[in-house]
């Protein structure tokens, strides 16, 4: 485990890196907005696991390699971007899945497969989330102790930060929610929510 000396700093900077908005805080604040908290968390899982991956590979040095093969990011970054433009389109225009009906109490649930897809798509198809690892992770590991034990303790405190600024980020989407729909204001909560999607989208795409 690393030592209190190294927490000490690593806490404090990986939970301000976590609270910082980007496209999975956005992704959790949209399916709180449309989903709900408690299927958000299917997308958290998704995220999680992605990030989890991400942060181990960076902190086993190949994330080196992986950011020296910009085909392979391409590919993952066109595909979910596309898809998450797609969504986003379809709740502008308060149709599909995602999309909250006239009647805000009747919303038709995504799939959990979907939710936790989107998370995973997202987070590991996100080449500055791969840079930011492979710079911030490796100078917090002492060379002079295990490796292995360190990264999974570090790991540890990056998820339970990540999840922790999640469930934020989608606690807000829902008291919005609540807010507008109580205003009978659903066609507008539908646009946001869409216009999110799709800013979500266009960043993972072109980032």
């Amino acid at each position: 485990m690393p030592s209190l000396a190294t927490l000490s700093i690593f806490i404090p900077t990986f939970f301000l890196v976590s609270l910082t908005p980007g496209m999975c805080m956005t992704l959790a604040m949209v399916l709180g907005m449309t989903q709900g908290v408690a299927r958000a968390l299917w997308m958290m899982v998704g995220e999680l696991i992605g990030v989890g991956l991400v942060a181990f590979a960076a902190g086993a040095g190949v994330a080196t390699l992986m950011l020296k093969m910009p085909a392979l990011f391409a590919v993952f970054k066109w595909l979910g971007g596309a898809y998450l433009v797609y969504l986003g389109l379809l709740m502008w225009r308060s149709r599909g899945r995602m999309a909250i009906p006239a009647d805000i109490e009747d919303t038709a649930p995504a799939s959990r497969r979907v939710l936790a897809m989107q998370g995973f798509v997202t987070a590991v198809a996100n080449p500055k989330g791969w840079a930011f690892f492979v710079a911030l992770l490796p100078p917090f590991l002492d060379a002079g102790q295990p490796v292995v034990g360190q990264l999974v303790g570090l790991i540890v405190i990056i998820l339970t930060l990540e999840f922790g600024c999640l469930l934020l980020y989608a606690s807000g989407g829902k008291s919005l929610r609540h807010l507008l729909g109580r205003s009978g204001n659903v066609r507008l909560l539908n646009r946001i929510a869409g216009t999110l999607m799709v800013g979500v989208g266009v960043w993972l795409a072109l980032g």
